[in-house]
């Protein structure tokens, strides 16, 4: 599907010379001199490489169309995370790498949305908040600051976060896993 150039977001995925790029930044800008154009930052899906462009407010681009299919996360081996389509019990495998560090807020159950190309899967979405218990983390100072200090937690799954003094061992929290940050209490 064709889009005109200011309509291009962070986050899309262009076919743009033979390959498949995710927007990581774009900003509009219009000089005092010369036609509004799209300052584009690109990272190719398949090849892992990074193109900066400038496409002109009338140019188009090339969208790429994918499909968007609910699945639930099963178990994980060595190298894959294993999915099912819960409609057709059809099961898919994702490699590792393709997830990334959230792959840790992988939950049995957890329904996530995968993104597929080609018949090839290209992101996995997961919600945007999911709930998960605190393994340790530093004893709350009497007398710190009033201010909003955080303190390091590490969570059940193995990650890394901060949260505020008042959260304790065993404390089951919402993350948001977007930018992997507490968001509160349960």
């Amino acid at each position: 599907m064709k889009i005109n150039a200011s309509e291009i977001r962070v986050g899309m995925l262009l076919e743009y010379k033979d390959d498949l790029w995710q927007v990581i930044k774009t900003q509009h800008v219009k000089p005092g001199k010369g036609g509004a154009f799209a300052q584009v930052e690109m990272k190719s899906v398949n090849k892992n490489t990074k193109l900066n462009e400038r496409f002109r407010s009338n140019e188009t681009v090339e969208k790429a169309s994918l499909d968007e299919i609910k699945h639930n996360f099963l178990f994980e081996d060595e190298n894959n995370y294993i999915f099912m389509e819960p409609k057709s019990f059809e099961q898919i495998e994702i490699k590792k790498a393709i997830i990334g560090e959230k792959g840790k807020l992988l939950t049995e159950n957890l329904e996530v949305t995968i993104s597929i190309y080609n018949d090839t899967p290209i992101t996995v979405d997961l919600p945007n908040q999911v709930t998960c218990k605190i393994k340790e983390t530093d004893v709350a100072l009497k007398g710190q600051t009033v201010s909003s200090s955080y303190k390091p937690a590490t969570l059940n799954n193995g990650l890394n976060i901060q949260v505020p003094p008042f959260i304790e061992v065993d404390d089951e929290v919402i993350i948001d896993t977007r930018n992997l940050e507490y968001i509160k209490k349960i």
